[in-house]
């Protein structure tokens, strides 16, 4: 068995362990809909972050350009992914009897949220270097701008409370992961 072969392992694991997490928290919404009133901005934002990590799955096939790998690399691209799963974890806990449902319990917990999620475009960008200069060149300048932005983006959402502004930005974030993921693997 290769390296990558190895370590395609391990974020198989992990990140079938997010997505189940996702999973199992829609299915929840769907089997008891009275026990915890749904929210149309964490449901989307859950829609969202499964697209991010099936994105994320198709990015890292490029971890096949190093040809040597480290512990350092190996550890990063868990550390990566697990903070996937984390953000997974916080949008669908384990119960909700605090909360007055998913609304109160997103807002609660937007910091969380939305720090993670800026974090994994730093993390993004240091991956795609990990995989050459020229790999994350071939992108332009709008990759690097994208992560800029989505992470800027993240740190204000961290803290604003206005619901009109999270519902722009989980629906600005959703259209443009799509016409992102289209531009650069449906038409390359």
């Amino acid at each position: 068995m290769d390296s990558f072969a190895h370590i395609k392992v391990i974020l198989g694991i992990l990140l079938g362990l997010s997505i189940r997490q996702l999973l199992n928290g829609a299915i929840k919404l769907v089997q008891h809909p009275d026990r915890n009133p749904f929210y149309w901005v964490h449901f989307t934002w859950s829609f969202y972050i499964f697209l991010l990590m099936v994105h994320f799955w198709w990015w890292e096939w490029h971890l096949t350009r190093i040809t040597h790998w480290m512990f350092p690399e190996y550890f990063f691209i868990i550390i990566y992914i697990i903070v996937y799963y984390v953000i997974c974890a916080l949008l669908y806990p384990d119960d909700l009897k605090d909360y007055t449902g998913f609304r109160d319990y997103f807002y609660s917990r937007k910091k969380w949220f939305f720090g993670l999620l800026g974090a994994s475009f730093v993390l993004d960008v240091i991956d795609t270097l990990m995989k050459g200069v020229d790999y994350y060149r071939h992108f332009g300048p709008e990759y690097p701008i994208r992560n800029s932005v989505h992470f800027v983006l993240c740190i204000i959402a961290m803290f604003t409370n206005n619901p009109r502004f999270h519902g722009i930005l989980v629906i600005a974030f959703l259209l443009y992961e799509v016409s992102y993921i289209l531009r650069l693997f449906i038409n390359p």
